[in-house]
């Protein structure tokens, strides 16, 4: 039909071939900008009431022009399952697409063959914008792809331009990054032409093309430098296992290795520190420690504190807690200036540090003993004997002396059956007790279930935030980490901690 006037256009062929290679996207892309681009030179010459397809032939150019009806029912109705009225332009009826094709149901597509497009001057133009816009649109999503898949890896580039504190990078010619003031080293003082590198931390999608965030300060970046710089990291022989820093400051790294032969601070270090040096002037002379990582948190925690030296170190592994006893003249540095060295060397080890001196130690140890003999004295009506002999024991809570087994209160010296069963009957009562008061208490300050079952926070917690309006478990996950602590004392929780809480009061939000 009309063959006469759908006649080949080679030159089309050989357009999508050039642009293709020039632009570096796909031969198909190309064809489709061309194809949407006939479709709406057709609909301005067929009406804008029509479903308008274009087909080129990929070897010869051929273009040809249809229009497509959808095959309905005798009650057609839209997405809402609303009744809508026929349209001749755009459907046919079932009875007559059976006539062209018996193998045609509801829904199926036929295709009416129309007369080709003239291309003047006008239509020509409006092609070329399309097709442009097109390929242009395809280039930016290449680009967004191309960048997207290098996510978490270090890239190089040249300072372009630095505005309020945010830096502008072109990244090998093809893009540019951005770095936030928040991103970058503090007091790093970059100037246009500098060369760098920088970790991609997010790309997304823009209308102008990705937009490509960097960063210099955040820990994987530090980390992706060691794989850069120290062949055995980069190879899998050294694991970098932990970075905490202080950008521009001061750096913690923990390495490890399977290979009993090899050295892991050493090969990272390198002779004479040539190898972290390296590190060292890409971040503007930050300090870094590099330490062996170790599964025992004892001894990763004395090495963490360096080069302060520690004492002793007290292991709270319930709650994730290490008390690290100093000498009087090492305190100042093993907590470092503004806190920097303990603060690194917990960041390091996900575990909170208390940095003590030995009479510090000796007083808190004593107040502890203390606090908990008191305890025992008034929830369980027993004399000071007794109480320090349960907190010698290790007991620390009423709640494990109502749950322990009763051999373990019997092996307790000046303890037989008759005093160890009434202590237990004593301590389950207290308990009982508490947990009656606790719903007492968390009914008339209108707390929700959610929040009372919600593991991480104690019975005390919860009254505490719900007194100060926190009544449900979207209430806790709105919380950022320090307005909890805040609320809770700083005695209560850490800051970590309570990172650890928000984030599991909102794992909710993403179940499906």
């Amino acid at each position: 039909m009309y063959e006469a006037l759908s006649l080949p256009r080679p030159e089309l062929v050989a357009i999508a071939n050039s642009v293709s290679l020039e632009k570096n996207i796909d031969t198909e892309i190309v064809f489709k900008a061309l194809e949407a681009a006939v479709e709406k030179v057709a609909r301005n010459k067929y009406g804008y009431d029509y479903d308008i397809v274009a087909n080129i032939d990929r070897k010869d150019g051929r273009i040809t022009i249809f229009k497509r009806l959808t095959v309905v029912g005798e009650k057609i109705t839209d997405e809402n399952g609303e009744e809508i009225e026929f349209n001749p332009d755009t459907m046919i009826s079932l009875a007559d697409a059976k006539k062209k094709d018996a193998t045609l149901e509801i829904g199926s597509h036929i295709d009416e063959e129309l007369l080709p497009v003239d291309f003047g001057r006008s239509n020509f133009q409006s092609v070329r914008q399309i097709v442009l816009q097109k390929i242009k649109s395809a280039e930016k999503e290449k680009e967004y792809a191309e960048f997207a898949d290098k996510a978490q890896t270090i890239v190089n580039g040249v300072v372009k331009r630095s505005e309020y504190g945010t830096v502008y990078v072109d990244i090998n010619g093809k893009a540019e990054g951005i770095i936030k003031r928040n991103e970058g080293i503090p007091r790093e003082n970059l100037h246009v032409g500098d060369r760098i590198r920088a970790l991609i931390l997010d790309v997304k999608r823009d209308n102008n093309g990705p937009q490509i965030f960097l960063t210099r300060s955040h820990p994987q970046f530090l980390a992706k430098l060691f794989e850069a710089e120290i062949p055995e990291v980069y190879e899998g022989v050294i694991v970098v296992k932990s970075v905490a820093r202080d950008p521009g400051s001061r750096a913690k790294v923990a390495v490890s290795t399977s290979d009993a032969s090899i050295d892991p601070v050493g090969a990272c270090v390198g002779m004479k520190g040539s190898r972290i040096q390296n590190i060292v002037n890409e971040l503007a002379g930050e300090k870094i420690d590099v330490i062996e990582w170790t599964e025992n948190v004892a001894k990763l925690a004395v090495d963490a504190l360096s080069p302060a030296k520690v004492v002793k170190v007290i292991v709270d592994e319930e709650a994730k807690k290490i008390d690290a006893i100093v000498e009087d003249d090492q305190l100042s540095l093993a907590i470092g200036r503004h806190g920097q060295n303990v603060r690194l060397a917990s960041q390091l080890l996900g575990w909170g540090i208390d940095v003590m001196s030995e009479d510090q130690s000796s007083e808190k140890r004593q107040k502890d003993i203390k606090e908990r003999t008191d305890k025992f004295i008034s929830a369980l009506d027993i004399d000071d004997v007794i109480a320090h002999l349960l907190v010698v024991e290790g007991f620390s809570t009423v709640e494990e002396i109502a749950l322990v087994p009763m051999e373990e209160l019997t092996s307790i010296e000046g303890f037989d059956a008759e005093v160890a069963t009434e202590l237990q009957n004593r301590a389950k009562a207290y308990v009982e007790k508490e947990k009656a008061q606790f719903a007492t208490d968390s009914e008339k300050l209108g707390i929700d279930n959610s929040l009372k079952s919600f593991e991480g926070l104690t019975p005390d917690m919860i009254l505490t935030l719900g007194e100060k309006g926190v009544k449900t478990l979207d209430d806790l996950a709105d919380l950022a980490s320090d307005e909890l602590v805040e609320m809770l004392g700083s005695n209560v929780i850490n800051e970590k901690d309570a990172e650890k809480i928000i984030m599991s009061a909102r794992s909710h939000w993403f179940e499906k």
